[in-house]
């Protein structure tokens, strides 16, 4: 794999032309908007194919697959602009198989509400060994809050992923979660009542298993919460359910490495057959989000991380949207827009901006000026390579897309090319 920045003068003919690499291969591995305007600076992924096949009048993706001796899957993965066709016509160019050999078998998570696109889950679900679907909510009463979420279920399966139903406590805001889990954890009847909800759910709506959504644990509940844990694993495991616990970190607890004295981790990771961190970030953020994490930062964390949690139980997040900012940037006050890469490229090559690269945080970013000063930063090829890395040095289970409403071109691509994606389901 070859990621090569563009630079002044350069074309999508010249930069094909100069890798030996076909052009149209290369304008759809990358997500290429406009083939007439790249922004110096972007980043381009070059990955050599092994096989190309030419289709010819009356084949089928079966039939090629069938040929090949690979799946329909793979071809998919390979070729994700084919999940938005009805047909495929003779004389097209498809990816049969790369060269690049891949380094280690990753399990990956892909996070979404019922309401995502239909077009992009179907591009998205090939190279996902789970499907974790948010909207299920646990009341203070025991109570399951369940969501119209049978069709994506239904779909996740078809594509031989293993859909996941989070579940997260009620309230408005943090604080509210907070105390919802103080209640459930202070009662076993109500513990009891929502192991019962949780197993009926599971089975009328044809999950592989659920992720609890972990809020902040106050002190005297933090032994509860591992005995409910373990309880709940039990129940899961004897009726062949899957469960994971997922942890949203913010930059102040990377920064300060914060972890919990008197909360057994070692406990919780053998409990559980993942443990998840990432960021839930998207819309607005108040305040610097993960993206502007240092990178040697979040290697500490790291560190500290697989001291207190298996590594072959862990997942970490990959950021999918960067953050639009109006300067003077004020601190409290300040709201950082989200945009998906895409339109960040979008918006550099409207502005005529010039990407730039903060090795320290991985992070591409541009200025400009429009009545006021903004700058973007998001994540490139070169950000997801360097996050991809962690699972391989660290040894970690796999990674987790906590917003899979964008499809993120050179995310997926590396991480087909580079790594075997579990399949389970």
């Amino acid at each position: 794999m070859i990621i090569h920045i563009v630079k002044r003068g350069e074309t999508i003919s010249s930069i094909a032309r100069n890798y030996g690499i076909d052009e149209e291969i290369l304008i759809r591995e990358n997500g290429v908007f406009n083939r007439e305007s790249l922004v110096i600076g972007e980043a381009l992924v070059i990955i050599y194919p092994k096989q190309i096949h030419i289709i010819q009048a009356g084949e089928t993706l079966e039939g090629i697959a069938a040929t090949y001796g690979i799946t329909v899957l793979e071809i998919l993965r390979n070729n994700p602009y084919l999940s938005d066709r009805k047909y495929i016509y003779p004389g097209e160019k498809i990816i049969i198989q790369y060269k690049d050999l891949k380094i280690k078998k990753i399990a990956t998570n892909g996070a979404t509400y019922t309401f995502v696109d239909e077009n992009i889950l179907k591009k998205t679900l090939p190279y996902l060994t789970y499907l974790t679907v948010i909207g299920n909510i646990v009341t203070e009463e025991g109570g399951v809050l369940s969501v119209d979420d049978r069709d994506i279920v239904e779909l996740a399966g078809l594509y031989g992923v293993a859909p996941i139903m989070m579940l997260t406590a009620f309230g408005n805001n943090q604080s509210e979660k907070i105390e919802t889990t103080h209640i459930i954890l202070s009662d076993q009847e109500i513990q009891e009542q929502l192991l019962s909800n949780i197993l009926f759910v599971l089975e009328e709506k044809g999950y592989a298993g659920i992720n609890v959504d972990s809020p902040y644990i106050y002190p005297q509940d933090r032994e509860n919460y591992m005995n409910f844990i373990e309880k709940l694993n039990i129940r899961l495991k004897s009726k062949g359910y899957k469960l994971f616990s997922t942890f949203g970190i913010s930059v102040f607890d990377v920064m300060s490495g914060i972890f919990f004295q008197d909360f057994d981790y070692s406990k919780l990771s053998q409990a559980v057959d993942g443990v998840i961190f990432t960021a839930y970030e998207g819309g607005y953020e108040v305040g610097v989000p993960t993206g502007m994490l240092a990178f040697d930062t979040v290697l500490n964390f790291l560190e500290k991380l697989v001291g207190y949690i298996s590594s072959d139980k862990i997942s970490i997040g990959l950021l999918n949207v960067g953050y639009l900012w109006q300067l003077p940037y004020i601190p409290g006050i300040s709201k950082g827009q989200s945009i998906s890469y895409q339109s960040a490229i979008q918006l550099a090559s409207d502005q005529g901006a010039k990407i730039m690269f903060d090795d320290t945080t991985k992070a591409s970013y541009f200025q400009y000026v429009e009545i006021y000063d903004y700058i973007v930063r998001f994540w490139d090829a070169r950000a997801i390579d360097a996050y991809l890395k962690l699972v391989l040095v660290y040894e970690l289970q796999g990674v987790t897309n906590n917003n899979i409403s964008n499809f993120f071109y050179q995310m997926w691509l590396i991480i087909n090319t580079q790594y075997d994606i579990e399949k389970i389901f």
